[in-house]
């Protein structure tokens, strides 16, 4: 009997887990993955539905189904006398999400409390609006302000040209416009935590998938304030401590490898071509013992390039590594040819 009621919560969770992206064949597919009558299946679909975890609309052979909506909360805090992230945390937001694994709740709690506060610290709102969303695979987490803008503060704090250009500065990590106060890990732990990580601000939205690891930014219209939203399957396996061990040495000098995706450098049909592009990518690089350099999505990168990343910052900075990854064929020939004068 155990092993029977073990095939069954691994039906329900493989259809709980794939019907949003399946709402009009999940009993086919679910029928196929574990080979057993589409009348078996029915049955656990009827079961889910019973529970409230999905919902059905159509008749006989045209129906759909999709994931319930478990729980939708929000709270708009105006008065932020004595608020601190540990207090929205525990007395709000934990109860929304719970009951969770721990290392799901652990990776809940890192990522509410880092944004909160941030939007706390930095934003300069005079409100913080936060939504909970929660179904039978996952649950989303809208944090929402009203404030100056977390791309715009930190173009203002760098002097930089382009909002875009912030995107690069939070993916590298270990940047922060209060560094007497926050060591500017948080957005960079955070993105990595979560199945999906996305940041709206001004006219720039930047996001990071976790099956898609590659940090993406579109151009959008203006949005005021700056809006993170995370989202993460209620099962997962991944963990806080299994995401800092991975940018971690084991030493106390804590953060010390970033995985920088360069074709955040450009924009556009721009190729990365000057020195001036090249000095922009390697800003801050020197915090670090490791910096990986992934190249996907870039085709070409020119000498002058090349030579101030892969040369004049190695023979200046010769105790950080670099290492490229997915270089086409093209960006290695030009990185071998600057470093045959090292």
């Amino acid at each position: 009997m155990p092993a029977i009621r073990d095939r069954g919560a691994a039906i329900r969770t493989f259809i709980v887990a794939n019907v949003e992206k399946h709402p009009a064949d999940i009993v086919r597919r679910a029928s196929e993955k574990f080979a057993c009558s589409r009348q078996a299946i029915h049955k656990h679909i009827h079961r889910l539905v019973e529970e409230g975890a999905l919902v059905e609309s159509g008749q006989t052979r045209s129906k759909t189904y999709a994931l319930a909506e478990l729980l939708a909360w929000e709270k708009t805090y105006h008065d932020f006398t004595g608020l601190d992230e540990s207090r929205a945390w525990l007395e709000d937001v934990r109860g929304q999400l719970e009951p969770l694994a721990n290392n799901v709740m652990a990776i809940w709690n890192y990522g509410f409390s880092e944004m909160f506060n941030n939007a706390l610290d930095h934003s300069g709102a005079t409100y913080i609006h936060v939504s909970v969303k929660k179904t039978a695979a996952s649950c989303q987490v809208v944090i929402s302000d009203n404030g100056v803008g977390i791309f715009r503060k930190i173009k203002q704090a760098m002097g930089l040209i382009d909002e875009r250009h912030a995107v690069l500065e939070l993916a590298k990590g270990k940047f922060t416009t209060d560094p007497s106060r926050h060591s500017g890990e948080g957005i960079f732990f955070s993105s990595r935590m979560f199945d999906d990580f996305s940041i709206i601000s001004g006219n720039v939205y930047f996001s990071h998938l976790a099956k898609e690891p590659e940090d993406w930014i579109i151009e959008t219209g203006n949005t005021p304030g700056t809006s993170v939203t995370m989202e993460l399957n209620n099962h997962t396996s991944r963990s806080a401590s299994a995401v800092f061990k991975k940018f971690t040495s084991g030493d106390s000098a804590g953060f010390t490898k970033t995985v920088v995706p360069v074709r955040l450098a450009q924009y556009g049909d721009d190729n990365l071509v000057s020195r001036s592009q090249a000095r922009r990518l390697i800003t801050r690089f020197e915090r670090f013992k490791t910096v990986v350099l992934d190249f996907k999505g870039v085709k070409m990168i020119g000498q002058a390039f090349a030579d101030e990343v892969f040369r004049v910052f190695r023979l200046a900075h010769p105790e950080v590594e670099l290492i490229a990854l997915n270089p086409t064929m093209e960006v290695q020939g030009m990185i071998a040819h600057v470093m045959q004068s090292l």
